[in-house]
């Protein structure tokens, strides 16, 4: 009698998400196919047959997180028309998907030039640039405002994940909306 194939429904989305499991263990240098296909509970070759190598994966995961981020900043900017709480939505993303935000800002991990990866980054950039004309009151420029509020809430995020911030038993977006409120960021 033959072996009933394993049938797995979405395994593209499976891998994706072992591969952030995967990261958010051990970061992506230990990233390897084979174990994702362990995790996944399939054959060494169906990462392969999905993605064709690790950049690939990466470059896939990559564009999944800032197709994510782009969203979260649509929504908040629609819900909230906050600067700063464009910023909190950031930092709220950078840590409840950190292998995702690891990936992201790494070109060295993913094929920098994948089209795909390119147009999401894009949007993820216009919906965090969407609320910077409204910070120019010292005639910054659109890209220098830009510019220091990104630096700011990603400075946040890396610091947050990195454990180098004390905790306080405080969330990290409380911490983060206070710190953006305090150096600037307007509601």
């Amino acid at each position: 009698m033959a072996k009933e194939r394993y049938h797995h429904g979405d395994l593209r989305r499976a891998l994706l998400v072992a591969a952030a499991e995967a990261i958010a263990e051990s970061g992506p240098a230990a990233l390897s196919l084979r174990d994702l296909a362990r995790r996944a509970g399939v054959s060494h070759a169906a990462p392969a047959h999905h993605f064709g190598d690790k950049l690939g994966l990466l470059t896939a995961l990559a564009t999944e997180g800032f197709t994510q981020l782009a969203q979260a900043l649509a929504e908040t900017r629609a819900t909230t028309d906050s600067f700063l709480e464009l910023g909190v939505t950031y930092v709220r993303y950078a840590t409840t998907h950190p292998a995702h935000f690891e990936v992201m800002w790494r070109p060295d991990l993913y094929h920098a030039d994948d089209p795909a990866l390119i147009a999401a980054r894009e949007r993820a950039g216009d919906a965090l640039y969407s609320g910077v004309a409204d910070l120019r009151g010292d005639g910054a420029t659109v890209r220098e405002a830009g510019l220091a509020a990104w630096s700011l809430a990603h400075g946040f995020a890396t610091l947050w994940l990195s454990g180098a911030l004390p905790r306080n038993d405080e969330a990290p977006d409380e911490a983060a909306r206070a710190v953006l409120r305090r150096l600037g960021g307007r509601t």
